[in-house]
This record gives structure tokens, sequence and C-alpha cells, in this order.
């Protein structure tokens, strides 16, 4: 019989935080597989901050579109424009940001395969093997060695529901988007530099709206933990209230969205979650690339760690490090979805809230940055008081 291929770290998902993992560790000189099931785009807005374009060195030709401004919508049809001075998000296309990245970790060694994975499993030593169907998923099983997994596949992670205990129990939002072709004229220019944001109760009674710019095409989607909200009809009638019910459907993409990180990313032995499967995907926000990219690049650390030293205990330091950045962050932005994304009364003083300069600028400088701004205690001692002025209706919204 022939030996089973092995390599130091099997990779299975080739999203941000799988691409991120698996180029990391090519660089560093281990021999990693990349195991993607392919042909699956996620639905996401695609922003991306500065941070993310400096911190994993992303060209700026990837960037569809970039993006000066939101405008927050309220159920009373009110908007606020939050302008973004100094800087700029950048929007990328799932399709194309994603495929770059896996070949940037080929391009450093990785091998790419395309693959279903089915399921781990154990010789006698406790050696880990890797099993998956090569190509669309048909024809026989094929399987590899692997000293370390790391599970990048998803919020229904496979790997993670197998190996890390409490990962079956993840709660979710469901989004769904439609990929248009952006109308043209004078308004559509302007549109192309600006997110839009609908907080509104029919079009999702628990999370947003959106429509945001990719250039020649535009993301208008939505998401819902209510399992009996139709995605599809909202998005059908946000189209509708927006005059883009005639733009041509490119695609439609829809998948669960993880609704907060999971309390381990790993099984003690040697299996490592990252990305949705891990569950890093931001409160209030849903933003995902940013963090998923960095849980990717930190499980890669704590893997090559563990393979240096043959200590599994250093597993564990992937999600220490990444709760000691951003778990006050993660658990600010999940208040905040609960106390305001309740109901349409909230909603409209939330928007309201939005045209103050301090919420404007202390926001767009924490997301560009990815940090709390603790250089101005005033401003955010004011932004308190109005929050607390906001929420027992003491002001008019």
């Amino acid at each position: 019989m022939t030996e089973a291929e092995t390599f130091d770290v099997v990779v299975v998902g080739g999203g941000p935080a799988g691409a991120t993992a698996a180029h990391d560790l090519a660089r560093a000189g281990r021999k990693v597989l990349l195991l993607d099931k392919g042909g699956r785009i996620k639905p996401c807005g695609g922003a991306i901050p500065p941070r993310l374009m400096r911190d994993f060195d992303i060209p700026e030709y990837l960037l569809k579109a970039r993006v000066n401004s939101a405008r927050m919508i309220s159920p009373a049809d009110k908007s606020v424009d939050m302008p973004i001075k100094g800087g700029f998000v950048g929007m990328v296309d799932r399709e194309d940001y994603d495929e770059w990245l896996r070949q940037r970790a080929a391009d450093c060694g990785a091998t790419r395969r395309t693959g279903l994975f089915i399921k781990i499993s154990r010789d006698g030593e406790g050696a880990a093997s890797v099993h998956y169907l090569p190509g669309g998923g048909s024809g026989e099983t094929a399987s590899v060695r692997a000293r370390i997994v790391i599970g990048a596949d998803g919020a229904l992670s496979k790997v993670g529901r197998q190996e890390v205990p409490g990962a079956e129990n993840t709660k979710f939002v469901f989004a769904y988007h439609e990929i248009i072709a952006a109308p043209s004229g004078e308004a559509a220019e302007e549109a192309a530099r600006r997110c839009e944001i609908y907080y509104r109760g029919s079009l999702s009674p628990d999370f947003y709206a959106w429509i945001f710019p990719h250039g020649e095409t535009m993301s208008v989607g939505t998401g819902s933990a209510n399992k009996g909200f139709s995605l599809k009809n909202s998005v059908r009638d946000l189209r509708g209230i927006t005059g883009l019910d005639a733009s041509r459907t490119i695609r439609r993409e829809g998948a669960p969205i993880p609704l907060k990180p999971l309390k381990r990313w790993d099984n003690g032995r040697d299996v490592i979650l990252a990305g949705d499967a891990a569950g890093v995907v931001a409160p209030s926000s849903g933003e995902g690339i940013y963090y998923a990219m960095l849980g990717g690049r930190l499980s890669a650390e704590a893997a090559d760690k563990y393979l240096q030293t043959g200590d599994a205990r250093a597993l564990a330091s992937a999600r220490k490090r990444f709760m000691k950045l951003h778990g006050r962050v993660f658990w600010i932005l999940g208040m905040m979805q609960y106390f305001w994304y309740k109901n349409d009364t909230r909603r409209e003083r939330f928007v309201s809230i939005c045209r103050d300069p301090d919420v404007q600028r202390l926001t767009w400088e924490a997301y560009m940055n990815k940090e709390l701004v603790r250089a101005d205690p005033m401003a955010h001692v004011r932004i308190f008081f109005k929050d607390i002025a906001h929420l027992f209706r003491l002001v008019s919204p």
C-alpha cells in the first residue's frame, strides 16, 4: 500500500482566513496543503479597512471602489451621511479577492487542491489523516496525513464540529445578497463612492440591509437571525424602493454568519480553527474580512509554534491573542446591536445619534485602525450621555 502524502499543515477552506494561514505558513517554510472545495463565493459587502491593506500587503488594484462616506437610512426614511475625513474604505469583490489570496499562498509554496473535506481519522499512533473528495466532490476519496489541521471551512465548519467542543452550538445571522450591474449617470457616480445602510425592520428585523458599491457592480443584501424572515423578499423590496430592480442580476449568494467567537478554537491536540469557523465576525457591523485574516494569521503562528515545540498548548494562544486585541470591541458592538437593533423606534434613534460629529469621528477612526480610540476621553463621555438621552427618549430622534 502506498504511504499517504504527509504535510506539516493541512488548511481546510480557502477564504481569507484559510488563504492567509496557508500563505504565512508556506512563507515560513512549512509544507502546506490548502484544500478548498471551490465553486462558491461568500455573500459579503466586501469592505476592507486601510489597516488590512497595510498589515496583509493587499495591492490597491484589487479594490473595486473607494468609499468616502456612509449613508445611514432610518425606518422613517431619514438619512444621515457620515463622511470619512482623511481616509477611505476599500471595496472588493470576494470572487476576485479570495482567488488572489489563494494564489498568493501557492506562489509562496503552498500546494493548492480542490476538494470537499469529509473527515479526519487517526491511526494507531494518533496521527491525523484528512479525507476528502477531489475536484467537484465525485469519485473516490483521497487522503493526506497532517501534523496539524487548520479548519477555515466557514461558519458550519465540518472540521470544527468534528474536532472542537462547542463548535456545533454556534448561533448565526443568515446573510443573502445579489451582485447586480451598477447603474450609470451622475447620481450613480456619487453612489459609487458611498455605502448605504438601511436600519428598517421590514428589511431586517434584527440586523440591517445594505447597498455597497463594487465599481461596475453593486452588492445589495441583508441579514437576519430570524429563520422565518425572507431575505430574498427583503432584497427584492430594497431593490424596488431604490430603483435598482431593473438592474441586471449577475449572481446570488447566501450563507450563515456566526454571531460571536467560539469559546475554544482548538481541540488541545492537533486542530485549530480560523475565520468564520472560529466565529470571528464583528457584531452590529457584520464585518468579517479583517478579523478572518487576522484570525488566520494568529492560528498560523500558533500552528507554527506547535510544530516547533510539539506542545499542543501553543494552539490556545491564537484565541487568547485575538480576544486580547478585539474582545472588548466585540463586546461593545454586541451591546450596540442588542440595544439599538431591537425595534424601529430604537433604530430611528440610533440613526439620529450618527449625526453627532464625535460619533462619526470615533467610529471611523476605530474602523480604519481597528482599535478603540482612547486619546479623547471626553468625546466618549459625551457620546455616553447622548446615548442615554436617546435610549430613554429624553431627546427627539
